[in-house]
């Protein structure tokens, strides 16, 4: 189905069909006010920012007579994290899913939810999204029509039906307000006021990790002691896809990274989910580590000496720690004016942008002496991005979604 304008509306069909569907069957459950369901990334992953609003909650007396929900696609997760005991867990779309949406008085998700969940009146939902926007986001985006997957339109659509069930949405900073309420349309819809300026809780972390923590994620890892780490994590490209999904193209070469710079790093690679199985990394074994399946990138920061990524939101995340930074952005004119486009000036970023593999090995051998060229940007950068990340941003968001949800902007 290739036409826009009449995808719009089959979808549109669609989802009022499962709205209805969801709205019978959620009349007959009752609300349990200390019932928390939490999402992240539509079930793929145990981790940002609801993660860490849910460990917050696990180690806070006032919380002991709740109970928790987490959507995980996959069973085996709840195995491979203790902190998952108290929780029951749903798969996506499940009827175990359905269920706990409707049961659940609040509603904590990073990404877009089922667009045939409705919110019931007494329900509180708290959107925290997943990154300060670099690159240009849903109803923004104008460089190209849409993307690989949806128009424009589409986009607009679906964004719509998405941001109307939200109470609270969480904002880390004035400008990532600011941007949000464009492109998710907030002030268009008059729905603004529910921007909370929190900081983001996934951050807390980077406040409060020790040596200790790191040594022993190194030695999870298998990295060896004595070597640097480089966090290497580009962004996915929207015009990149196959028809079957998003795919990505790596513009690096690993054997010759190896040469020049194996005896002092090792790399972690870290890509998007939606391109996280496309790789096979055998013949870097022992230089490159695939971290991409990982549920939490957060504790990898901890351990990065560098991180080298492009128009990936994980610098401002990582810009909490002060180190090194190297923007590769090889395709740089064709993401800003055919892809994307930016929302801030390339010049506040707080590293060397490089756009060949020379330049980006040249920057890598001298990233620790230039650092203290970039310190003043640096700091600029913090106070304008990072200032509410002080490692109490669970809590606020705790007190506002629980203390004081009487005040929902609906």
């Amino acid at each position: 189905m290739h036409h826009p304008g009449l995808r719009v509306k089959v979808r549109e069909v669609h989802v009022a069909m499962k709205q209805r569907k969801y709205a019978r069957s959620a009349a007959a459950q009752t609300i349990d006010d200390h019932l928390v369901i939490f999402e992240t990334f539509m079930g793929r992953q145990y981790g940002c920012n609801p993660r860490a609003i849910y460990e917050y909650m696990l180690n806070d007396p006032a919380f002991d007579d709740y109970r928790f929900v987490w959507v995980l696609n996959d069973p085996e997760k709840k195995k491979k994290f203790p902190q998952l005991d108290r929780a029951e867990t749903v798969a996506l779309r499940s009827a175990g899913y359905y269920d706990a949406y409707a049961r659940a008085k609040y509603v904590i998700t990073n990404s877009n939810l089922d667009y045939g969940i409705m919110k019931r009146e007494g329900q509180i939902f708290l959107q925290t999204w997943h990154g300060t926007p670099l690159k240009k986001l849903r109803c923004d985006i104008e460089a190209t029509d849409g993307n690989a997957m949806n128009s424009l339109e589409e986009i607009r659509s679906k964004n719509n039906l998405d941001v109307v069930r939200y109470d609270y949405f969480i904002a880390p900073s004035d400008f990532a307000a600011e941007k949000f309420a464009s492109a998710f349309r907030l002030t268009e819809l008059g729905r603004e006021n529910i921007l909370i300026r929190t900081g983001y809780p996934r951050n807390d972390l980077m406040q409060h990790f020790d040596a200790d923590y790191a040594a022993a994620l190194k030695r999870s890892l298998g990295i060896p002691e004595d070597k640097k780490v480089i966090l290497y994590a580009p962004t996915f490209r929207d015009n990149q896809h196959n028809g079957a999904g998003y795919v990505y193209e790596l513009a690096l070469d690993f054997d010759r990274l190896r040469r020049e710079l194996g005896e002092e790093y090792v790399i972690l690679l870290r890509v998007h989910y939606f391109v996280a199985r496309q790789f096979d990394f055998d013949q870097a074994k022992g230089f490159v580590y695939d971290v991409s399946s990982l549920d939490d990138i957060t504790p990898l920061y901890t351990i990065a000496d560098l991180l080298i990524t492009d128009y990936s939101s994980v610098f401002f995340d990582y810009a909490n720690l002060r180190r090194p930074m190297i923007f590769y952005m090889y395709d740089k004119q064709a993401y800003a004016n055919d892809i994307r486009g930016f929302y801030i000036d390339l010049e506040e970023l707080p590293g060397p942008i490089v756009e060949t593999e020379d330049d980006l090995i040249s920057a890598i051998k001298g990233a620790q002496q230039d650092a203290p060229a970039f310190a003043e940007k640096y700091e600029a950068f913090h106070q304008k991005y990072n200032s509410l990340d002080d490692g109490n941003a669970s809590r606020r968001v705790a007190e506002i979604l629980f203390e004081m949800n009487t005040a929902s902007a609906n």
